[in-house]
């Protein structure tokens, strides 16, 4: 099982990559905008990201089944008894590579039982990829070709918390909770690149109110994992509909949850 795990991930990881380069041959070049139902941007480099995935993922085996952000929803009734599908968002933060600041990601998960069994979050602007195998560990990996293992470092006593927030959906309930945790120093980012800061040590917690799609979170939500920067409330996959709910990244005390539920089960402000 470990050899078939390891293939995989091997497979994800070389299909991020191409299809971050697929992205990036959009970065530069004037961009062709439409607006989806949602109201959230759609560009070229989406489609060309989402094409690569999808091609690469059923030349490489495994599960046959794959949802995209940027291809048809399977109705409910169709995949609730799936075991075991890809979940993939070609190009995670996409007002990011609009504003051209690198913030953006390639992110490819495999959910196994409803919950991520690899995770793959590429950012090529960047030249970084963080992945993660559940029970294995999480891991990044640079422009150099460099990997090293990555650990999340639990906030000391007394140290003021790390936050990372959303650069682009910022919200009045984030800074009522950060009012309640007393010294912090927020930090800005994009895409799944939240998840992967905490990952490797460099924040302490990411609090996240409002919904997000499946698709933005499963990969992230591996590597966090596996770095020991648990997902609180546990986080499903394949639901009915395919939104979160608000949620914690990070090891936090209890009375922080406390207030951070609070703050969630307000309806205003």
């Amino acid at each position: 099982m470990k050899r078939e795990e390891d293939r995989l991930l091997e497979g994800a990881r070389a299909i991020a990559a191409k299809a971050g380069a697929a992205v990036m041959r959009h970065y530069h070049r004037p961009r062709s905008l439409r607006t989806k139902s949602d109201q959230s941007p759609l560009t070229a480099a989406d489609l060309a990201a989402n094409k690569v995935s999808l091609d690469g993922l059923k030349r490489l085996g495994g599960p046959s089944r794959v949802i995209t952000e940027e291809a048809g929803i399977p109705r409910y009734e169709r995949r609730k008894s799936w075991y075991d599908f890809w979940l993939v968002d070609p190009l995670d933060g996409t007002k990011e590579f609009i504003k051209m600041n690198g913030e953006f990601t390639v992110n490819i998960a495999l959910i196994r039982r409803g919950r991520p069994a690899l995770g793959v979050v590429y950012a090529p602007a960047l030249k970084r990829m963080y992945f993660a195998l559940k029970g294995r560990g999480a891991f990044r990996q640079t422009g150099a070709g460099l990997i090293r293992r990555i650990r999340y470092r639990k906030r000391r006593a007394g140290e003021a918390f790390r936050l990372v927030l959303s650069r682009s959906h910022r919200s009045e309930k984030e800074q009522l909770f950060l009012k309640t945790l007393g010294r912090s120093r927020p930090i800005s980012a994009g895409s799944s690149l939240k998840f992967c800061l905490l990952a490797e040590g460099r924040a302490h917690l990411y609090p996240r109110f409002g919904p997000t799609h499946e698709w933005d979170v499963a990969a992230g939500d591996c590597v966090a994992t596996e770095a020991g920067a648990p997902v609180w409330p546990r986080l499903k996959y394949n639901k009915d509909v395919l939104l979160n709910g608000s949620f914690l990244v990070g090891q936090v005390p209890a009375l922080v949850k406390k207030d951070f539920q609070k703050i969630v089960r307000r309806k205003t402000l």
